[in-house]
């Protein structure tokens, strides 16, 4: 890929270390959990050769970025901030947004919460969603293991995880992607609530078809400089999102949006019924594309076919 270069840019009280690309009209790029911006290696030349500036941050807590200790420093106000500044910094009014896994649930929020400058926004992998209660500690499962539940107590998941770093992200990597056994993500239910997380998830000493040990060597270098907490410091503030957000209940979109996931994604069993649910939020959702052969990471599962939806949007909104 042609690469990128590289700024430190400060924004909302952080600094975010933030790969740049072409020139144009602004399109931001959002990573989740446990990824950096590398996940869009594939995506970035493409956006920039249609005629974007193409800013793909380290959110904060990954990677070069800032990281706050603070737990509430993660919280979804603070996120949607941070990216809506990146914007001002960078000396553009407005942009359009893509988010995948976290990343995803801070493009929804942030197009909800700056609509006066985010004009469109596509998410992959995470349907528009607020968590509950039952998003962190299902009902009647008080005995099963769950992992949001299992990162609320600090530092506990981050011990676990940062123990071998090489052995940590081949498993968490391997069982979100199509190359697991379909629903693997999703047994860790099947597990007793004394389990650790790398103990409920299918195991695999081999780098997945997508993931070259080059690519996952730079995954390592980033993990080696973040560690876990900030990473995990987002899933502390999940019901507290609600509290700080109480006019975002029942909010809708009134950009342009599109949404795009792997047909092999654990993330969307979490509610089988996304898809007659979720377009009910949109007043203008261009499309649903399920891309087969591709679990929660497609960008780097299948590359050429993400970034073909990802133009595919862009063209409609220039149209």
């Amino acid at each position: 890929m042609t690469e990128p270069e590289f700024r430190m840019i400060e924004t909302n009280g952080v600094t975010l270390h933030t790969a740049l690309a072409g020139d144009g009209p602004l399109a931001i790029l959002l990573h989740g959990w446990p990824q950096c911006w590398y996940l869009w290696r594939h995506q970035i030349a493409p956006l920039a050769a249609a005629g974007y500036r193409v800013a793909v941050p380290d959110q904060r807590g990954y990677g070069a970025s800032s990281k706050p200790d603070d737990v509430r420093a993660y919280n979804i106000r603070e996120l949607a901030a941070d990216v809506a500044g990146l914007a001002r910094a960078l000396g553009y009014d407005d942009f359009v947004l893509f988010g995948h896994d976290w990343g995803c649930l801070v493009a929804w929020n942030t197009a909800l919460l700056h609509a006066d400058v985010c004009r469109a926004v596509m998410g992959l992998s995470v349907p528009f969603w607020r968590a509950t209660a039952a998003t962190v500690d299902p009902p009647g499962m008080d005995d099963r293991f769950w992992y949001i539940r299992y990162f609320q107590p600090e530092g506990v998941v981050e011990a676990e995880l940062e123990a071998d770093l090489e052995h940590s992200l081949l498993q968490l990597y391997y069982s979100l992607a199509a190359d697991s056994p379909y629903g693997a993500w999703m047994k860790q239910l099947e597990h007793p609530a004394g389990s650790r997380l790398l103990d409920t998830l299918p195991h695999t000493d081999t780098l997945p078809r997508w993931l070259s040990r080059a690519d996952f060597e730079v995954y390592l270098e980033q993990y080696r400089r973040s560690g876990f907490r900030g990473p995990c410091n987002w899933y502390r503030n999940m019901l507290y999102n609600n509290t700080i957000t109480p006019k975002l209940e029942n909010a809708r979109f009134t950009q342009p949006a599109a949404f795009v996931a792997g047909a092999e994604d654990d993330v969307l069993l979490y509610d089988p019924a996304w898809r007659e649910t979720f377009p009910a939020a949109f007043d203008d959702l261009r499309f649903i594309e399920i891309i087969d052969g591709a679990g929660h990471w497609l960008q780097v599962e299948k590359p050429a076919e993400t970034t073909a939806q990802m133009l595919r949007f862009l063209a409609q909104l220039a149209a």
